[in-house]
């Protein structure tokens, strides 16, 4: 079997699903009860958040434990524009964000707030100038990903903080869900970034946790009523045998993570050198540094997307549509559509996406399948003709 679909989710490490068992097999306590059972509880879960923390170079209590990067994205967001409504209702993102954060925005608009959502080029990335034009006095909100799901554009996520250090008052969200352990981290995660997302399953964790980083002195308003946990921002009693794996994840995952991300960059770059110049192949995820290294997306003209998906499937190769989170549903591809990519060509692509498990001989394997699948389709729509 091939795994090319890591950016849907990722394989739990076979060590964090054992600290995630002992976790839960000993230390079963509530973090929030009295007794010594709950004290040790707490115990590990501020150890976990520390241990975070210190990973990507962030203060303690800036760490705030999720459900995933859907709720962390909501929790941005949605507590940014309640909580700063006085100020202004006029909120910024882009038209190439992942369904939590464009939908959040378009709950938001509903409700009254002003949304601005800016334009991309042809490579699926923001222009700063749009931004710096779209900037009011009303702004209060910007959200921007740091890594496209579906064709890993990285936006400039430093060029729009050195903008918005001449508007303090105006918080900066990242959605860095797709850029953990990529060796991109500096790009993507500035001193201007007031929060940011992160979703465990990206990264070899189990599902159901993420985190949401918001800067100290940063306020907003919570999504949930309850009993208080993470300090009033999200009630609920924490799931701390995921916490914990999700901690030892980012620790393994860091690891050596240069060389790591090399490799990946190396199977996409083989992969690419395939695939350039066959009549019918458009490539949406080139190999330079505007890029993550882990992401590649390309269509095979004439050949809907969810077809070759289930041909490759065939040979135990599974990839996806262009992103998980839309890939059952018809409005699929809308980073290609916000591009200006031909509806026949967006419905046609697909998204192979790496980790540092996948290997060069699988990329070899690939290309030796889909060449056999290339040729059958090219001859049928009589590509190259």
């Amino acid at each position: 079997m091939i795994y090319f679909d890591n950016s849907a989710t990722t394989k739990i490490y076979p060590s964090v699903l054992a600290t995630y068992d002992k976790v839960a097999q000993n230390i079963w306590g509530n973090p929030s009860s009295l007794h010594k059972m709950g004290d040790r509880a707490h115990q590990m879960l501020e150890t976990s958040r520390k241990q975070i923390a210190d990973l990507l170079g962030t203060k303690q209590d800036e760490i705030f434990f999720t459900s995933g990067g859907t709720e962390s994205n909501n929790t941005a967001i949605k507590g940014t524009a309640v909580q700063k409504r006085e100020f202004g209702k006029h909120i910024i993102t882009s038209s190439v964000e992942h369904a939590s954060v464009a939908n959040s925005f378009t709950s938001l608009e509903n409700l009254g707030y002003r949304v601005t959502r800016l334009p991309v080029d042809k490579e699926g990335r923001v222009n700063v100038d749009d931004l710096r034009h779209a900037l009011d006095s009303d702004t209060t909100l910007v959200s921007i990903m740091g890594v496209n799901n579906e064709i890993g554009t990285i936006q400039p996520i430093d060029e729009i903080s050195d903008l918005l250090e001449n508007y303090p008052t105006v918080q900066f969200h990242v959605d860095n869900v797709q850029a953990l352990g990529k060796n991109i981290w500096s790009k993507v995660f500035t001193p201007r970034v007031d929060l940011s997302s992160l979703s465990a399953h990206k990264f070899h964790a189990p599902r159901g946790i993420g985190i949401l980083y918001k800067k100290e002195g940063k306020m907003l308003s919570p999504l949930h009523d309850g009993g208080g946990q993470e300090k009033g921002l999200r009630s609920g009693t924490e799931n701390l045998p995921a916490i914990a794996g999700m901690a030892k994840a980012i620790r393994l995952l860091l690891k050596d993570e240069p060389e790591k991300a090399a490799r990946e960059a190396a199977i996409k770059a083989k992969i690419v050198a395939y695939l350039k110049g066959k009549p019918g192949i458009t490539i949406f995820s080139p190999v330079n540094s505007g890029f993550a290294p882990h992401i590649l997306c390309f269509a095979l003209e004439g050949i809907r997307g969810e077809t070759l998906v289930h041909t490759l499937e065939e040979h135990d190769i599974y990839v996806s549509t262009t992103s998980a989170c839309a890939s059952t549903k018809v409005d699929e591809a809308g980073t290609l559509v916000a591009m200006h990519v031909d509806d026949k060509i967006a419905t046609s692509a697909i998204r192979l996406s790496f980790d540092e498990s996948n290997t060069m001989k699988e990329a070899e394997q690939f290309i030796t399948v889909f060449d056999k699948i290339y040729n059958h389709f090219a001859k049928i729509n009589h590509l190259g003709e």
